[in-house]
């Protein structure tokens, strides 16, 4: 595995809803996400610290040791950002072939984490983003029509296993309408390129997020996405930390099931 990365193509915050129309996707610097959602570098520090608190996927099909992660849920509808009782991640087999069809519980974020202003800034700013696309016309629900229904997802992938897989399950779509991806930090690792695929079509991106907190952003409907192996620097350490955010109109997966 090379340790060369090809670096992504930013785009400026006035460009994002436009960017996310026409491909599908779009990329924001750091810089870009301290102006979009208002948070400052310290307070996006502050949050970061919480990764060393991750406890251990236990449901890896793969036998791996390699996942750490936290899971929480919320409503947001204007400004309004409410935490819902915790409750159990459930995806289809139709989106996650490997993890799917099964209720996986993990602990929630830590409430300190949450009661962070910054915490919810991200929420509400991207939450802004995505009204102005709107749920895929399938959903039957008017564009950007409030609620919307957040998973919060806090992964830690390490190299205990000598190798860490991001996205075990492969290149994937979620089953939402909107995903975000913010890299939190990576250390001491090589790999974990992220590819990013029309899914009704030929052509794809691919590139590494490498400066802490950037951000990717995706129209689950339109594209498919994956992120590559990690193997680590030195033997035993190094690891890559991610937040994944992802919004749904009409319900969180698995209600109802």
């Amino acid at each position: 595995m090379s340790t060369a990365t090809l670096p992504p193509l930013f785009s400026s915050v006035g460009e994002l809803v436009s960017n996310l129309r026409q491909q599908g996707y779009a990329v924001l610097s750091p810089a870009g996400v301290r102006q979009l959602t208002g948070c400052s570098e310290s307070s996006l520090g502050a949050l970061s610290a919480s990764w060393e608190n991750l406890r251990p996927d236990t449901y890896l099909k793969d036998g791996g040791h390699y996942r750490r992660r936290r899971h929480s849920c919320f409503v947001v509808a204007g400004e309004h950002v409410t935490q819902v009782p915790h409750r159990a991640h459930w995806q289809p087999l139709a989106y996650n072939a490997l993890h799917g069809g099964m209720r996986r519980w993990f602990d929630p974020v830590e409430p300190q984490v949450v009661a962070q202003a910054s915490w919810g800034q991200l929420l509400r700013a991207l939450t802004q983003v995505f009204a102005h696309l709107g749920p895929t016309p399938a959903d039957g629900v008017p564009a950007g029509e409030p609620p919307w229904y957040l998973e919060a997802h806090q992964f830690r992938i390490d190299t205990t296993d000598g190798i860490g897989r991001p996205t075990p399950e492969g290149a994937h779509r979620d089953g939402v309408d909107f995903v975000a991806v913010f890299l939190v930090s990576r250390a001491g690792i090589k790999g974990g390129e992220t590819r990013v695929f029309e899914a009704a079509g030929p052509h794809g991106q691919r590139f590494t997020l490498t400066e802490p907190w950037s951000l990717l952003l995706l129209d689950d409907a339109r594209v498919i996405h994956e992120s590559t192996p990690i193997q680590p620097l030195t033997p035993g350490q190094g690891h890559r930390d991610t937040l994944v955010l992802t919004w749904r109109s009409g319900g969180f997966l698995g209600d109802g099931v």
